[in-house]
Formats: structure tokens, C-alpha cells, sequence
């Protein structure tokens, strides 16, 4: 688990101490979700080397890695705009829009407000669930990995 794992202001500040420009662009991203209504976030990353713990979402080209983020709001009203909006810059497509290795909606499993993209090496899940809004990213892992995490995470969004 790299350093910096739970509260994401937590998170914020030590990939900051890290890299300044990057921790000032996602602290800027937490703080839109924020203004949004988020009232609290966590993220847990885990890599297979530290080093990929101060990238972007602890993603590289060839670094092992998982991310889930989980924000909650005081409505589910204000959940679903924020998801709408983007987390963490990941934008659902517009709606009917298709691109390659996305899929929107009830196909992902996770929910009519849901969208996952599969393109190795990177697979990514955004979606909202009541309160929540959910971001799981994996790198260099495979789909059964990746649809694990998913289903972890959407199991404990109550």
C-alpha cells in the first residue's frame, strides 16, 4: 500500500511533497468535487513498486498497480452531477457516444451511471451509487483483477 493511502487530502499532500505541479492538479480536481458537495473521500493505492506511489494514480507503462477512490456527498442528486462532471478528469461519454473499449451504462455491471474503459494497460471504472461516486483504476493487471476490484468496491457502496 503506498504512502498516502486514506484521507484523500491525505493523499494529496504526499504525492504534493513529491511532485508539485501533479498534487496540485489533483488536489485542485478534489477540491471541484468538494465544491460539488463531496463531504468526504479516501483512496487506497497499491503498486508493485513504490516508486509508481507518486504517479498519477500510481499508474505507469509498466508498474502493476490499483486505485479506488470513493467520495461521498449529502445527497444522491449532488453524487450523480459530480460523477457526470468527472473524477479526477475521467468524464463519462456523452451519452450514445461509442469509442473504443468504453462502455456505458448497465453493460459495466456497476449501474446506470456508470461507464469503464478496457484498453490495456489500463482499465478504469467511474460510477455513482446513491451518496458515492467510485473510481477504480488498474495498470498492467488483468480483467479478472480489474472486475474484482470493481465488485468490491460497488459491494461496500451503501
Amino acid at each position: 500500500m503506498c504512502l498516502g493511502s486514506g484521507p484523500v487530502d491525505v493523499y494529496v499532500s504526499t504525492l504534493t511533497r513529491a511532485d508539485a505541479a501533479l498534487g496540485g492538479r489533483l488536489g485542485a480536481q478534489w477540491e471541484q468535487l468538494r465544491v460539488a458537495g463531496a463531504t468526504d473521500g479516501a483512496i487506497s493505492l497499491f503498486t508493485a513498486s513504490p516508486a509508481a506511489c507518486s504517479a498519477e494514480l500510481a499508474t505507469t507503462s509498466n508498474t502493476k498497480s490499483i486505485v479506488s477512490f470513493v467520495a461521498e456527498f449529502a445527497d444522491p442528486g449532488q453524487a450523480d452531477r459530480a460523477w457526470g462532471s468527472g473524477v479526477f478528469g475521467f468524464a463519462p461519454p456523452a451519452s450514445g457516444e461509442i469509442l473504443a473499449g468504453v462502455t456505458r451504462g448497465t453493460d459495466t455491471g456497476l449501474g446506470l451511471s456508470s461507464w469503464v474503459y478496457d484498453r490495456p494497460p489500463v482499465r478504469l471504472a467511474s460510477w455513482h451509487k446513491s451518496v458515492f461516486v467510485a473510481l477504480v483504476v488498474v495498470s498492467n493487471l488483468d480483467a479478472a483483477t480489474f472486475k474484482g476490484a470493481t465488485t468490491a468496491v460497488d459491494a461496500r457502496l451503501n
